[in-house]
């Protein structure tokens, strides 16, 4: 079996130091296998090495040449699913397509940029600030050089990393990302690998981490061909696209292989931070070392070599600690995930309407739940999934896990992609981001949401193919046919719903929006500036729940500060009880004139240790800690 080398890949095309190349194809179903050169008439043919992989090393290739395979399969074609007994096929481990997704791959080689980030080591895991972005909607161009003009705002912003949505090359130029079918290339319609290199290094030179979204659990539906290769798909197992990756079952070594020297590639020759991996949960592995502690494994080794942090975050809808659990405590080692629990508790204390997967959530009480064990199911009936879902998060820090009030999936995933600001008072806009970044956890933002972006974040494509083009409108107009809507289900196809999701940076201009923006501002820097707050250690917080008047009391503390955060959800005034508040000072009052509010002034009730609290507001008071 070839052995992963954490210094370089050992799959794909590989320039040499002598300007030759290295290419390695798995193919153990082909009785022969030719490189394709596009600019030259005669295929070259590869030798066969063991476990199925063919091999080639040539200076016939330069940086730029577009390439492919010629597989041919007379001896085991029972073994495929095509008829064609002589298939053409772009390189699976590709790093660019210039011109778009077709039987050629353009060779590229990654080792020609010249980083100047040697001083950026990484930034610890306590301090990542999270911007979530979308590259094709974040700017008008929608491209790696436009996110570049953007990073002195996000550093006022207070921002300390960007994730970036997946950048893996798919059909067409619309598409969230999720359906790349080229996992190691980088969109050629955002710029390509130079341009990912080049705005990783601009954001390391400025501070910035980077968080790569990339996704493993499945691969997207048009210009998939990996069956024409191999077994990279078992019926043993099943995901909501499909069969599953195979990571465990008959020749699921070569594709383990694959999917490590995937991570790798990006904290390597990208200087990628993190990576968040997309839907764990649909990740089937029931070998003896899961894929992802095997992941964690080669990444530790490679940190270890370049003395540079990467870390792993998951998306994983399982309330299960062992995927972020140590590989020493028997876990699979992810460094941390997303909470959705958290974002469920909050929007229904908000006012959520209590239908899908917010049935499960009765709004203040399991919000103040999360404050204090993270996943507010762990170990209790669900009537949603109607079985008992979960366990206690016990051990893990509040580094471990990442929440919001707003993230790609929870706008783009509603019928017309509303974003909060058209669907929440301006109120309860300031109190649900306070929410967040009060939490002892580490917060997110979803791209525009800091200035109220109105503009909708919808789901869009760009596929080729006429008949998955309709599969996916009639999808979408199904999983929307029991909500009463006046409004048609926006077609995924058309490039007005892509349009319709940019960002429009002149909301800006208008004094509201300007406001809140401010106010983000101002939040992240009481996170950064206050112990009690960026100290994640969740036995040092105490969240209380006051059911009848819809109102939340979070308590943190870090020795000698005390922060309290008295939170309103409600649309009227309450009296909350707090003790020794003549000793506090305020830190933060949404309800301030300064915020767009309606006082200045906290109206108390001092002698009898009560005060009033606007309507959807939060109150942020420090005080010593005995």
């Amino acid at each position: 079996m070839i052995q992963i080398d954490t210094s370089r890949r050992t799959i794909g095309l590989n320039f040499l130091e002598d300007g030759s190349t290295e290419i390695r194809l798995w193919a153990p179903y082909a009785s022969k296998v030719f490189l394709v050169i596009k600019k030259k008439l005669d295929p070259i043919e590869m030798e066969e090495e063991e476990f199925g992989y063919w091999f080639i090393q040539t200076d016939q290739i330069k940086s730029g040449d577009e390439y492919g395979f010629e597989i041919w399969n007379e001896k085991k074609k029972e073994k495929y699913t095509s008829n064609p007994s002589i298939l053409r096929r772009a390189d699976p481990a590709a790093l660019f397509f210039k011109n778009g997704i077709g039987e050629y791959s353009s060779a590229c080689n990654v080792n020609d940029f010249k980083w100047t980030d040697q001083n950026w080591k990484g930034l610890a895991q306590k301090d990542y600030i999270i911007y979530e972005l979308h590259t094709g909607t974040f700017s008008p161009n929608g491209d790696f050089i436009s996110i570049e003009a953007k990073l002195d705002y996000l550093l006022q912003l207070g921002i300390t990393a960007i994730e970036i949505m997946p950048v893996a090359q798919f059909p067409g130029e619309r598409n969230w990302g999720y359906d790349g079918v080229f996992p190691f290339a980088v969109q050629n319609s955002y710029g390509g690998p130079a341009a990912l290199q080049h705005l990783v290094n601009a954001c390391h030179n400025k501070g910035l981490a980077v968080i790569l979204d990339v996704v493993y659990n499945h691969v997207g539906p048009e210009g998939n061909y990996f069956n024409d290769f191999g077994p990279y798909f078992t019926n043993k197992h099943h995901t909501p696209w499909g069969s599953a990756i195979n990571f465990d079952d008959a020749d699921a070594d070569p594709v383990r292989h694959y999917f490590i020297e995937n991570v790798l590639m990006w904290f390597r020759d990208f200087h990628i931070d993190a990576l968040r991996l997309d839907a764990v949960h649909a990740i089937k592995d029931l070998g003896a070392q899961h894929i992802l502690a095997e992941i964690k494994k080669y990444t530790d080794q490679l940190s270890a070599k370049t003395g540079k942090l990467h870390q792993l975050f998951v998306e994983l809808d399982l309330n299960d600690n062992r995927y972020i659990n140590t590989l020493t405590k028997g876990g699979y080692g992810m460094d941390g995930q997303w909470i959705d629990e958290f974002h469920h508790a909050l929007r229904v204390a908000a006012g959520q309407e209590k239908n899908g997967y917010y049935a499960d959530f009765n709004g203040i009480e399991h919000l103040a739940k999360s404050y204090e064990t993270a996943y507010v199911y762990d170990g209790q009936y669900s009537p949603h999934r109607r079985k008992t879902f979960g366990i206690e998060a016990e051990g893990n820090g509040g580094e471990q896990f990442i929440v919001f009030s707003q993230n790609h999936d929870q706008t783009g995933n509603r019928m017309l992609g509303e974003r909060t600001s058209t669907l929440l008072s301006f109120e309860l806009l300031k109190l649900l981001a306070a929410a967040v970044f009060c939490s002892p956890y580490l917060p997110l933002i979803f791209m525009g949401e800091e200035y109220g972006e109105e503009n909708p974040f919808q789901f869009f494509i760009s596929h080729t193919d006429k008949q998955l083009v309709e599969a996916v409108r009639k999808g979408r107009k199904a999983e929307f046919a029991a909500f009463q809507h006046s409004e048609d289900t926006p077609d995924p196809q058309s490039e007005t719903t892509f349009k319709h999701s940019k960002l429009n940076w002149e909301w800006l201009d208008q004094p509201k929006h300007q406001l809140l923006l401010a106010y983000y501002k101002n939040l992240i820097s009481l996170r950064k500036s206050n112990p009690a707050f960026n100290h994640l250690n969740r036995k040092q917080v105490s969240a209380s729940a006051i059911k009848d008047q819809n109102c939340l009391i979070l308590v943190r503390w870090h020795e000698e500060q005390k922060l309290t955060c008295l939170m309103n959800f409600s649309d009227r005034e309450q009296k909350l009880s707090f003790p020794n508040l003549s000793t506090a000072k305020v830190l933060l009052n949404s309800a301030d004139v300064q915020w767009g509010g309606v006082n200045k002034a906290i109206a108390s009730v001092s002698d009898q240790d009560q005060i009033i609290i606007n309507p959807q507001s939060i109150l942020i008071f420090t005080s010593e800690h005995v």
